[in-house]
Protein backbone atom coordinates (compact mmCIF):
# COMPACT_ATOMS: atom_id res chain seq x y z
CA UNK A 1 0.00 0.00 0.00
CA UNK A 2 1.68 3.68 -0.92
CA UNK A 3 -0.40 6.39 0.99
CA UNK A 4 0.65 9.74 0.00
CA UNK A 5 1.28 12.73 2.28
CA UNK A 6 -1.89 14.35 0.49
CA UNK A 7 -4.00 11.59 1.07
CA UNK A 8 -2.84 10.75 4.78
CA UNK A 9 -3.83 13.70 5.81
CA UNK A 10 -7.05 13.46 3.97
CA UNK A 11 -8.01 10.18 6.04
CA UNK A 12 -7.24 12.37 9.53
CA UNK A 13 -9.28 15.15 8.20
CA UNK A 14 -12.15 12.52 7.81
CA UNK A 15 -11.15 11.00 11.44
CA UNK A 16 -11.73 14.46 12.63
CA UNK A 17 -14.90 15.54 10.59
CA UNK A 18 -16.60 12.37 12.30
CA UNK A 19 -15.39 13.33 15.86
CA UNK A 20 -16.44 17.01 15.40
CA UNK A 21 -19.60 15.94 14.43
CA UNK A 22 -20.09 13.86 17.23
CA UNK A 23 -19.08 16.52 19.41
CA UNK A 24 -21.34 18.84 18.10
CA UNK A 25 -24.60 16.86 17.72
CA UNK A 26 -24.57 16.35 21.56
CA UNK A 27 -23.34 19.49 22.91
CA UNK A 28 -26.66 21.43 23.39
CA UNK A 29 -27.75 18.17 25.47
CA UNK A 30 -25.18 18.16 27.77
CA UNK A 31 -24.66 22.10 28.11
CA UNK A 32 -28.16 21.65 29.53
CA UNK A 33 -27.74 18.95 31.60
CA UNK A 34 -25.02 20.27 33.78
CA UNK A 35 -26.58 23.78 33.95
CA UNK A 36 -29.66 22.25 35.29
CA UNK A 37 -32.29 22.85 32.23
CA UNK A 38 -32.58 19.55 30.78
CA UNK A 39 -32.69 15.66 31.58
CA UNK A 40 -29.80 13.83 32.02
CA UNK A 41 -28.76 12.39 28.32
CA UNK A 42 -29.26 8.79 28.39
CA UNK A 43 -26.16 5.99 28.12
CA UNK A 44 -23.53 8.05 28.67
CA UNK A 45 -20.14 6.12 29.47
CA UNK A 46 -20.53 3.21 31.98
CA UNK A 47 -17.48 2.93 34.52
CA UNK A 48 -15.88 -0.43 34.36
CA UNK A 49 -17.11 -1.62 37.62
CA UNK A 50 -21.00 -0.49 36.73
CA UNK A 51 -20.55 -2.64 33.61
CA UNK A 52 -18.73 -5.65 35.22
CA UNK A 53 -21.37 -5.48 38.20
CA UNK A 54 -24.56 -5.21 35.92
CA UNK A 55 -22.76 -8.71 34.08
CA UNK A 56 -23.47 -10.29 37.33
CA UNK A 57 -19.93 -10.28 38.37
CA UNK A 58 -18.15 -9.20 41.66
CA UNK A 59 -15.51 -6.85 41.23
CA UNK A 60 -13.36 -4.67 43.11
CA UNK A 61 -11.59 -0.86 42.79
CA UNK A 62 -8.16 -0.95 43.51
CA UNK A 63 -5.66 1.79 43.26
CA UNK A 64 -2.43 2.15 43.72
CA UNK A 65 0.68 4.95 43.47
CA UNK A 66 3.49 4.69 41.17
CA UNK A 67 6.94 5.50 42.44
CA UNK A 68 6.53 8.64 40.59
CA UNK A 69 3.51 10.18 41.87
CA UNK A 70 0.66 8.30 39.47
CA UNK A 71 -2.36 7.00 41.01
CA UNK A 72 -3.39 3.96 38.60
CA UNK A 73 -7.16 2.39 39.01
CA UNK A 74 -7.11 -1.30 38.83
CA UNK A 75 -10.73 -3.23 38.72
CA UNK A 76 -10.55 -7.02 40.21
CA UNK A 77 -12.58 -9.99 39.35
CA UNK A 78 -12.22 -12.48 42.33
CA UNK A 79 -14.91 -15.12 40.71
CA UNK A 80 -17.70 -15.10 38.94
CA UNK A 81 -21.56 -17.08 38.53
CA UNK A 82 -20.24 -20.25 38.22
CA UNK A 83 -16.64 -19.93 39.79
CA UNK A 84 -17.07 -18.03 43.00
CA UNK A 85 -14.35 -16.20 44.60
CA UNK A 86 -11.67 -18.10 46.75
CA UNK A 87 -7.91 -17.84 48.19
CA UNK A 88 -5.04 -19.26 46.58
CA UNK A 89 -6.60 -18.82 42.64
CA UNK A 90 -3.83 -18.07 39.79
CA UNK A 91 -3.84 -14.66 38.84
CA UNK A 92 -4.55 -13.38 34.96
CA UNK A 93 -3.02 -9.57 34.77
CA UNK A 94 -4.77 -7.91 31.52
CA UNK A 95 -3.63 -4.86 30.07
CA UNK A 96 -5.05 -2.47 27.53
CA UNK A 97 -3.84 -0.48 24.47
CA UNK A 98 -3.41 2.94 23.05
CA UNK A 99 -5.95 5.46 23.71
CA UNK A 100 -8.10 2.63 25.54
CA UNK A 101 -9.26 1.30 29.45
CA UNK A 102 -10.02 -1.68 31.34
CA UNK A 103 -13.22 -1.69 29.84
CA UNK A 104 -11.69 -3.04 26.73
CA UNK A 105 -11.95 -6.68 28.39
CA UNK A 106 -15.34 -6.64 29.71
CA UNK A 107 -17.64 -4.42 27.04
CA UNK A 108 -18.13 -7.85 24.52
CA UNK A 109 -20.07 -9.27 27.71
CA UNK A 110 -19.97 -12.57 29.74
CA UNK A 111 -18.64 -16.01 27.68
CA UNK A 112 -17.24 -13.35 24.48
CA UNK A 113 -14.92 -10.76 26.88
CA UNK A 114 -11.76 -12.35 27.90
CA UNK A 115 -11.83 -10.86 31.47
CA UNK A 116 -15.02 -12.90 32.07
CA UNK A 117 -13.74 -15.98 30.18
CA UNK A 118 -10.78 -15.97 32.53
CA UNK A 119 -12.49 -15.90 35.09
CA UNK A 120 -15.17 -18.54 34.46
CA UNK A 121 -11.81 -20.71 33.76
CA UNK A 122 -10.88 -19.81 36.98
CA UNK A 123 -8.62 -16.74 37.19
CA UNK A 124 -8.61 -14.14 39.52
CA UNK A 125 -8.85 -11.77 37.22
CA UNK A 126 -6.62 -7.94 37.31
CA UNK A 127 -7.57 -5.35 34.69
CA UNK A 128 -4.77 -2.64 34.76
CA UNK A 129 -5.30 1.14 33.37
CA UNK A 130 -1.67 2.97 32.36
CA UNK A 131 -1.48 6.48 33.22
CA UNK A 132 -3.27 9.68 31.72
CA UNK A 133 -6.64 7.20 30.56
CA UNK A 134 -9.79 7.48 31.96
CA UNK A 135 -9.41 5.36 35.04
CA UNK A 136 -6.08 6.90 36.02
CA UNK A 137 -5.79 10.26 35.51
CA UNK A 138 -4.75 11.61 38.78
CA UNK A 139 -1.29 12.40 40.64
CA UNK A 140 -0.23 13.06 43.89
CA UNK A 141 1.22 17.21 42.55
CA UNK A 142 0.55 17.68 39.28
CA UNK A 143 -3.46 18.57 37.90
CA UNK A 144 -3.68 17.22 34.25
CA UNK A 145 -6.07 20.15 33.53
CA UNK A 146 -4.20 22.99 34.46
CA UNK A 147 -2.36 24.55 31.88
CA UNK A 148 1.51 23.76 31.23
CA UNK A 149 0.97 20.73 33.28
CA UNK A 150 4.07 18.36 33.88
CA UNK A 151 1.50 15.45 33.94
CA UNK A 152 1.11 14.80 30.30
CA UNK A 153 5.24 14.36 30.04
CA UNK A 154 5.44 10.66 29.68
CA UNK A 155 5.20 8.32 26.57
CA UNK A 156 4.69 4.76 26.97
CA UNK A 157 8.17 4.32 28.41
CA UNK A 158 6.84 5.28 31.93
CA UNK A 159 4.12 2.83 31.60
CA UNK A 160 6.53 -0.27 31.46
CA UNK A 161 8.64 1.65 33.79
CA UNK A 162 6.95 2.25 36.33
CA UNK A 163 2.87 1.66 35.71
CA UNK A 164 3.23 -2.25 35.05
CA UNK A 165 5.37 -3.02 37.94
CA UNK A 166 3.39 -0.96 40.33
CA UNK A 167 0.11 -2.86 38.83
CA UNK A 168 1.64 -6.33 39.04
CA UNK A 169 3.12 -5.83 42.39
CA UNK A 170 -0.03 -4.71 44.20
CA UNK A 171 -1.95 -7.67 42.73
CA UNK A 172 0.33 -9.76 43.44
CA UNK A 173 0.61 -8.99 47.22
CA UNK A 174 -2.74 -8.72 47.34
CA UNK A 175 -3.32 -12.34 46.65
CA UNK A 176 -0.50 -13.61 48.37
CA UNK A 177 0.93 -15.26 45.44
CA UNK A 178 4.45 -14.49 43.64
CA UNK A 179 3.84 -14.92 39.41
CA UNK A 180 0.89 -14.64 37.66
CA UNK A 181 -0.30 -14.55 33.66
CA UNK A 182 0.11 -11.70 31.89
CA UNK A 183 -2.03 -10.82 28.45
CA UNK A 184 -1.96 -7.34 26.85
CA UNK A 185 -3.17 -5.74 23.50
CA UNK A 186 -0.82 -3.32 21.48
CA UNK A 187 0.77 -1.18 24.19
CA UNK A 188 0.06 -2.85 26.68
CA UNK A 189 2.62 -5.73 24.40
CA UNK A 190 4.91 -2.55 24.60
CA UNK A 191 5.01 -1.51 27.72
CA UNK A 192 5.40 -5.34 28.72
CA UNK A 193 8.72 -5.23 26.37
CA UNK A 194 10.05 -2.26 27.80
CA UNK A 195 9.39 -3.67 32.49
CA UNK A 196 10.93 -7.20 31.37
CA UNK A 197 13.57 -5.63 29.17
CA UNK A 198 14.64 -2.75 32.19
CA UNK A 199 14.16 -4.50 34.98
CA UNK A 200 14.14 -8.04 33.97
CA UNK A 201 13.72 -8.95 37.69
CA UNK A 202 10.24 -8.84 36.56
CA UNK A 203 10.80 -11.93 34.36
CA UNK A 204 10.40 -13.96 37.57
CA UNK A 205 6.98 -12.77 38.12
CA UNK A 206 5.30 -13.57 34.90
CA UNK A 207 4.37 -17.19 34.01
CA UNK A 208 3.29 -16.71 30.91
CA UNK A 209 3.13 -13.47 28.00
CA UNK A 210 0.72 -13.07 25.47
CA UNK A 211 1.08 -10.54 23.36
CA UNK A 212 -1.84 -9.43 21.11
CA UNK A 213 -1.29 -7.43 18.15
CA UNK A 214 2.18 -7.43 19.79
CA UNK A 215 3.88 -3.47 18.74
CA UNK A 216 7.48 -3.11 19.35
CA UNK A 217 8.81 -2.89 16.00
CA UNK A 218 7.02 -0.94 13.43
CA UNK A 219 8.68 0.33 10.20
CA UNK A 220 6.30 -2.28 8.30
CA UNK A 221 2.66 -0.76 9.32
CA UNK A 222 0.04 0.11 6.90
CA UNK A 223 -2.13 2.34 9.00
CA UNK A 224 -2.50 5.80 7.03
CA UNK A 225 -2.84 7.19 9.99
CA UNK A 226 0.67 6.88 12.15
CA UNK A 227 2.41 6.97 8.49
CA UNK A 228 0.68 10.59 7.74
CA UNK A 229 2.00 12.31 10.72
CA UNK A 230 5.17 10.45 11.11
CA UNK A 231 7.89 12.43 8.76
CA UNK A 232 6.83 15.22 10.74
CA UNK A 233 7.58 13.44 14.35
CA UNK A 234 11.29 15.65 14.73
CA UNK A 235 9.19 19.01 15.08
CA UNK A 236 7.59 17.56 18.42
CA UNK A 237 6.86 21.19 19.58
CA UNK A 238 4.52 21.53 16.35
CA UNK A 239 3.31 18.33 16.75
CA UNK A 240 2.02 19.08 19.82
CA UNK A 241 0.16 21.94 19.62
CA UNK A 242 -1.21 20.22 16.22
CA UNK A 243 -2.57 17.71 18.19
CA UNK A 244 -3.78 19.73 21.24
CA UNK A 245 -1.36 20.13 23.42
CA UNK A 246 -0.06 17.48 25.99
CA UNK A 247 -3.40 15.48 25.77
CA UNK A 248 -4.62 13.54 23.03
CA UNK A 249 -8.53 12.54 21.91
CA UNK A 250 -9.21 12.41 25.92
CA UNK A 251 -12.87 10.90 26.90
CA UNK A 252 -15.85 13.08 27.57
CA UNK A 253 -19.65 12.54 27.49
CA UNK A 254 -19.85 14.38 24.20
CA UNK A 255 -18.15 12.00 22.64
CA UNK A 256 -19.79 9.20 24.59
CA UNK A 257 -23.13 10.86 23.09
CA UNK A 258 -21.84 11.66 19.59
CA UNK A 259 -20.98 8.06 19.44
CA UNK A 260 -24.52 7.32 20.50
CA UNK A 261 -26.36 9.38 17.79
CA UNK A 262 -24.15 9.01 15.01
CA UNK A 263 -23.15 5.43 15.02
CA UNK A 264 -26.16 3.52 16.25
CA UNK A 265 -27.95 1.21 14.16
CA UNK A 266 -30.14 3.18 11.55
CA UNK A 267 -27.75 6.12 11.51
CA UNK A 268 -26.57 7.50 8.66
CA UNK A 269 -23.20 7.79 10.10
CA UNK A 270 -22.63 4.10 11.27
CA UNK A 271 -20.47 3.48 8.47
CA UNK A 272 -18.37 6.07 8.56
CA UNK A 273 -17.81 5.16 12.33
CA UNK A 274 -16.95 1.71 11.39
CA UNK A 275 -14.53 3.18 8.40
CA UNK A 276 -12.99 5.35 10.73
CA UNK A 277 -12.17 2.22 12.97
CA UNK A 278 -10.77 0.31 9.68
CA UNK A 279 -8.53 2.85 8.83
CA UNK A 280 -6.83 2.62 12.26
CA UNK A 281 -6.36 -1.05 12.24
CA UNK A 282 -7.42 -2.74 9.13
CA UNK A 283 -11.02 -3.38 7.44
CA UNK A 284 -12.86 -6.72 8.49
CA UNK A 285 -16.58 -6.22 8.05
CA UNK A 286 -17.59 -9.45 9.41
CA UNK A 287 -15.58 -9.27 12.72
CA UNK A 288 -16.94 -5.90 13.83
CA UNK A 289 -20.38 -5.59 15.20
CA UNK A 290 -21.64 -2.36 14.68
CA UNK A 291 -24.29 -2.78 17.16
CA UNK A 292 -21.62 -2.34 19.54
CA UNK A 293 -20.03 1.10 18.30
CA UNK A 294 -22.00 2.91 20.78
CA UNK A 295 -20.65 1.05 23.41
CA UNK A 296 -17.05 1.03 22.03
CA UNK A 297 -16.96 5.01 21.51
CA UNK A 298 -18.52 5.28 25.10
CA UNK A 299 -15.04 4.18 26.02
CA UNK A 300 -12.80 4.84 23.68
CA UNK A 301 -11.15 7.01 23.18
CA UNK A 302 -9.98 6.92 27.02
CA UNK A 303 -7.05 9.70 26.22
CA UNK A 304 -3.41 9.64 26.26
CA UNK A 305 -0.25 11.63 26.52
CA UNK A 306 0.74 12.97 22.91
CA UNK A 307 4.08 11.93 23.27
CA UNK A 308 2.68 8.31 23.35
CA UNK A 309 1.98 8.64 19.89
CA UNK A 310 5.40 10.28 19.00
CA UNK A 311 7.15 7.69 20.35
CA UNK A 312 5.32 5.29 18.02
CA UNK A 313 6.04 7.63 15.34
CA UNK A 314 9.62 7.51 15.79
CA UNK A 315 9.59 3.83 15.94
CA UNK A 316 8.28 3.80 12.84
CA UNK A 317 10.84 6.54 11.26
CA UNK A 318 13.60 4.83 13.00
CA UNK A 319 12.90 1.26 12.54
CA UNK A 320 14.34 0.10 15.92
CA UNK A 321 12.53 -0.28 19.15
CA UNK A 322 14.22 2.14 21.28
CA UNK A 323 13.71 5.11 24.10
CA UNK A 324 12.14 8.41 23.49
CA UNK A 325 13.98 10.25 21.16
CA UNK A 326 14.66 14.05 22.97
CA UNK A 327 16.66 15.50 20.07
CA UNK A 328 20.28 15.89 20.28
CA UNK A 329 21.10 18.03 23.21
CA UNK A 330 18.77 16.38 25.13
CA UNK A 331 19.40 12.73 24.45
CA UNK A 332 23.00 13.86 25.29
CA UNK A 333 21.90 14.85 28.88
CA UNK A 334 19.66 11.72 29.17
CA UNK A 335 21.52 9.35 27.78
CA UNK A 336 25.01 10.21 27.06
CA UNK A 337 24.74 10.01 23.63
CA UNK A 338 22.90 11.42 20.50
CA UNK A 339 20.41 8.74 20.10
CA UNK A 340 18.72 6.87 22.13
CA UNK A 341 19.55 3.45 23.58
CA UNK A 342 17.46 0.19 22.09
CA UNK A 343 15.58 -1.71 24.66
CA UNK A 344 17.60 -4.72 25.66
CA UNK A 345 14.94 -7.33 24.13
CA UNK A 346 17.36 -10.00 25.31
CA UNK A 347 16.67 -9.41 28.86
CA UNK A 348 13.27 -10.66 28.33
CA UNK A 349 13.18 -14.10 29.89
CA UNK A 350 9.14 -14.89 30.29
CA UNK A 351 7.58 -17.32 28.35
CA UNK A 352 5.83 -15.00 25.85
CA UNK A 353 3.20 -16.48 23.36
CA UNK A 354 3.05 -13.27 20.13
CA UNK A 355 -0.80 -13.61 18.95
CA UNK A 356 -1.09 -11.96 14.87
CA UNK A 357 -3.46 -11.16 12.47
CA UNK A 358 -2.57 -10.98 8.85
CA UNK A 359 -4.14 -7.95 8.04
CA UNK A 360 -3.36 -5.98 11.24
CA UNK A 361 -2.35 -2.47 9.52
CA UNK A 362 -0.13 -1.44 13.47
CA UNK A 363 1.49 -4.93 13.95
CA UNK A 364 2.65 -5.99 10.89
CA UNK A 365 3.48 -9.44 10.33
CA UNK A 366 7.24 -9.07 9.62
CA UNK A 367 7.86 -7.03 12.33
CA UNK A 368 5.96 -9.81 14.76
CA UNK A 369 9.13 -12.26 13.16
CA UNK A 370 11.92 -9.90 13.94
CA UNK A 371 10.47 -9.26 17.83
CA UNK A 372 10.02 -13.03 17.53
CA UNK A 373 14.04 -13.27 16.75
CA UNK A 374 15.06 -10.80 19.12
CA UNK A 375 13.34 -12.32 22.56
CA UNK A 376 14.88 -15.54 23.87
CA UNK A 377 12.09 -17.41 25.32
CA UNK A 378 9.48 -16.88 22.34
CA UNK A 379 6.71 -19.68 23.09
CA UNK A 380 6.27 -19.26 19.49
CA UNK A 381 3.99 -17.37 16.91
CA UNK A 382 0.58 -17.73 16.91
CA UNK A 383 -1.37 -16.79 13.79
CA UNK A 384 -5.26 -15.93 14.18
CA UNK A 385 -6.55 -18.11 11.65
CA UNK A 386 -8.92 -15.57 10.13
CA UNK A 387 -7.19 -14.11 7.37
CA UNK A 388 -8.74 -10.31 7.72
CA UNK A 389 -8.33 -10.24 11.85
CA UNK A 390 -7.00 -6.72 11.95
CA UNK A 391 -5.58 -4.85 15.12
CA UNK A 392 -8.95 -3.82 16.92
CA UNK A 393 -9.96 -6.81 16.15
CA UNK A 394 -8.07 -9.02 19.15
CA UNK A 395 -9.85 -6.79 21.89
CA UNK A 396 -14.41 -6.25 19.96
CA UNK A 397 -14.07 -9.29 17.22
CA UNK A 398 -17.10 -10.87 16.95
CA UNK A 399 -15.54 -14.30 16.95
CA UNK A 400 -12.77 -13.36 19.12
CA UNK A 401 -13.01 -15.65 21.59
CA UNK A 402 -13.34 -18.73 19.45
CA UNK A 403 -10.18 -17.58 17.48
CA UNK A 404 -7.89 -16.10 19.75
CA UNK A 405 -9.33 -16.00 24.06
CA UNK A 406 -9.50 -20.39 24.07
CA UNK A 407 -6.35 -20.25 23.19
CA UNK A 408 -4.71 -17.89 24.81
CA UNK A 409 -6.58 -19.40 28.04
CA UNK A 410 -5.45 -22.90 26.94
CA UNK A 411 -1.81 -21.54 26.92
CA UNK A 412 -2.15 -19.81 30.14
CA UNK A 413 -3.28 -23.48 31.96
CA UNK A 414 -0.31 -25.21 31.00
CA UNK A 415 2.25 -22.61 32.36
CA UNK A 416 0.92 -22.05 35.48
Amino acid sequence: MVLSSRSGWALLALASVVLTLAQASTIRDVIAYRAGDGPQPTDISKLTAEIITNDGYPVEEHQVTTADGYILTMFRIPGGPGNPAREGKNVAFVQHGLLCSSADWVILGPGKALAYMLVDAGYDVWLGNARGNTNSRRHIFHDPDARNTDFWDFSWHEIGFFDLPAMIDYALQYTGQTSLQYAGHSQGTTSFFIMTSLRPEYNQRIRSMHALAPVAFMSNLRSPFVRAFAPFVDSIDWLMRMLGVNEFLPSSDMMTLGGQMLCRDEARFQEVCANVLFLIGGFNSEQLNRTMLPTILSHTPAGASVNQLVHYAQGYNSGRFRQFDFGLTLNLIRYGSIRPPDYPLERVTAPVALHYGDNDWLAAVVDVRQLHNSIPNSIGLFRVSDPNFNHLDFTWAIDADTLLYNRVISFMNRYN
